[in-house]
């Protein structure tokens, strides 16, 4: 139960130190708008080169000392800024990947071959705690949040604990010569970072799956949960359930999970074209039999854990030099590396000379790719490992109940009841409209500062939200589900706006009010695609229209073009965002012949009884002729890189 133990910590603390590396190290090149020097750090991730070093023997205490800088940097990263934590999460996870396959190694000098179907049940009860602590967390990890961060130091006390005692009472035998050929080391080297890859670009927080669809999300998380406890109790309580899993049924399964996968993302792949006249369009409503792929992917998904205990039996046969390990290793990590830029590129293909346009609308393809690789590995895999028949030891049975349990909470936590909106019981003729660019949650010194701005909103307490630079559902946003989140917290509806595959701006609208008839429309953009909200809320038996946006840099006029004729005609209309334009260009000027700016109806003069006076602004919030301002502040704090304006509107 120890190896289980020790395999289900680090398998979540990977996910993790992985998810917190990329996150605040896109940070630097977010608040840049550039490729950062930082980006050197990505050399953390060839740790396994040092294996190179040991050309028998690996001592004990190498592998104590890179599991304990794994334990220590998961614990240490949250409490830092995030220079600090871009750093010690990268040096976290570079021990990581030194740490496992040194750790295979002390296993294989074991002579323990058992293992293999550990590290499979580690694995599951990681991803496990993984989709618990988002779900209970509105979409953000709550371990490595305020109070919260003491499960983490739990985990790890626990986890280094289990590993000192494995590490130091365990007999080894002696060294034998290389047996294994480096081709099949790097084979399932590749397919084990192939199914930890996909793991963490789309299982590990369900919030994902959910923002690339639009599927609901607490029936995301109810499947998962349910499939994953299932699996795991039929595949190690019940030998003949693994009989099932024969190397014809492993290869298909693979590929049917594949194609899942990808036919789940090209429904919301949207081909943009390049013709100006062909905008704006409307997001196509997608039909249920659309669906189909993403019940299929999530059915299939747990052949992840089978390939991971084929691929860990090769693995863990004797007689295989750390030399070759790490010669394995340091490909796949490069593979990894490769994985990554390829998914942020999607979306910041603009900012990356010549390579950056081939990854536009190519969302799909990375997943296609993942897809193919695991059905190639299995095929390779399958013909030199085994699925054991064997009847199961006692170890088993309590780590499927614990499997149970956390999937338990992950129902209970994302069901779970959370605050709602007070509204007045008399009839209202007016709101509060905030518009607010939260810079995918950082601060504007650079720091990750969710709940910064979360209390600058509960403070002015809006009806009306638009959000901008809200898509975090990615792995160059950590996972996090920012618009979750605060929606959760200020108990109000949410539409989310343009889908994560789009590569888009993320938009958000979040109302005290229900949000009728939503939907997300696309502007013609030569570089970064933009797009636009447009949704009703009926307040006092008024019915208003609402348009978020946020436009590409530069405030391109032909986009402004396009949302005015959208809000052409139509009454009680509200436009606001980070327009990107200024009140001395001509996008201003055409906008102000048809709609109001609510700063000026307010301030003529420019500036407020504060004496706030902002001539560069760019976030605005644009009214029909027939609604009134009563007031509109503009919130110059450092919460986020633009001030939040708020505006009370009256008919």
């Amino acid at each position: 139960m120890s190896g289980i133990l020790i395999f289900t910590v680090f398998s979540l603390f990977f996910f993790q130190l992985l998810a917190d590396f990329v996150h605040f190290l896109f940070a630097f090149g977010l608040l840049g708008t550039s490729i950062p020097p930082e980006i050197v750090c990505v050399l953390f991730l060839f740790t396994p080169v040092i294996l190179f070093a040991f050309r028998k023997r690996i001592p004990r205490g190498w592998i104590l000392l890179s599991g304990f800088v794994v334990l220590g940097a998961r614990v240490i990263e949250p409490l830092l800024y995030t220079r600090g934590r871009m750093l010690v999460s990268g040096c976290g996870l570079g021990a990581l990947l030194f740490f496992f396959p040194a750790y295979i190694w002390f296993q294989t000098q074991r002579g323990d071959r058992r293992r293999s179907r550990d590290l499979a049940m580690g694995l599951m009860l990681g991803v496990a705690l993984s989709i618990l602590f988002r779900s209970v967390g509105s979409g953000i990890d709550i371990s490595t949040r305020s109070w919260s961060q003491a499960i983490g130091w739990g985990l790890a006390l626990g986890a280094g604990f289990l590993l000192l005692r494995d590490v130091l009472l365990s007999e080894v035998e002696g060294p034998e010569a290389e047996i294994q050929s480096r081709s099949a080391l790097t084979a399932v080297s590749l397919g084990w970072m192939a199914v930890v890859t996909t793991l963490y670009f789309a299982f590990t927080a369900p919030n994902v799956l959910s923002r690339w669809t639009g599927a609901d999300y607490p029936l995301i998380v109810l499947g998962l949960a349910v499939v994953l406890t299932a699996f795991a109790a039929f595949y190690t309580l019940v030998p003949r359930f693994r009989g099932f899993f024969t190397p014809t049924s492993i290869v298909i399964g693979n590929l049917g999970f594949g194609l899942a996968m990808t036919l789940t993302i090209l429904p919301h792949q949207l081909p943009f074209s390049d013709q100006p006249g062909a905008y704006p369009f409307f997001e196509p409503t997608v039909p249920f039999a659309a669906m189909i792929p993403l019940i299929l992917m999530v059915l299939f998904f747990p052949i992840l854990f089978v390939d991971v205990e084929l691929c860990s039996q090769v693995l863990l046969k004797r007689k295989v030099r750390p030399s070759a390990l790490g010669g394995s290793f340091s490909l796949v990590s490069g593979f990894l590396l490769v994985m990554i830029f390829g998914h942020v590129f999607t979306t910041v293909y603009d900012y990356i000379p010549v390579v950056g346009p081939f990854f536009r609308d190519k969302f799909w393809a990375l997943h296609l790719l993942l897809g193919l690789l695991l059905a190639l590995t299995a095929w390779v895999v399958v013909g030199k490992a085994r699925l054991a028949q064997e009847a199961n030891t006692k170890k088993y049975p309590p780590a499927v109940l614990a499997l149970g349990l956390i999937s338990l909470g992950s129902i209970a936590g994302v069901f779970w009841p959370r605050p709602s909106a007070v509204l007045p019981d008399e009839p209202r003729s007016g709101l509060r409209v905030m518009t607010y660019n939260i810079q995918q949650g950082f601060s504007e010194e650079g720091e990750l500062n969710m709940d910064g701005q979360l209390a600058l909103i509960q403070a002015w307490d809006p009806d009306l939200i638009g959000l901008q630079e809200s898509d975090t559902n990615r792995i160059s946003g950590g996972n996090d589900d920012l618009v979750r989140y605060y929606a959760d917290q200020l108990g109000m509806y949410a539409y989310y706006g343009p889908k994560v595959v789009t590569g888009t701006f993320g938009l958000a609208l979040l109302s005290k009010y229900p949000i009728e008839s939503p939907q997300t429309f696309f502007m013609y953009s030569e570089g970064e695609q933009t797009a636009t909200i447009h949704a009703e809320v009926e307040v006092g038996g008024e019915r208003l229209r609402v348009f978020v946006t946020h436009l590409g840099n530069g405030g391109p006029i032909i986009q402004q073009r396009q949302i005015l004729g959208e809000v052409e005609g139509t009454e009680r209309a509200i436009a606001m965002g980070d327009f990107n334009f200024r009140p001395q260009s001509d996008q201003y000027a055409l906008t102000t012949e048809r709609l109001d700016d609510a700063w000026v109806e307010k301030w003529p003069e420019g500036e407020d009884d504060r004496g706030v006076r902002l001539e560069d602004r760019i976030d605005y919030v644009f009214l029909t002729p027939d609604l009134k301002v009563e007031d509109a502040r503009y919130l110059l704090e450092p919460a986020s890189d633009h001030p939040a304006l708020v505006v009370d509107v009256t008919w």
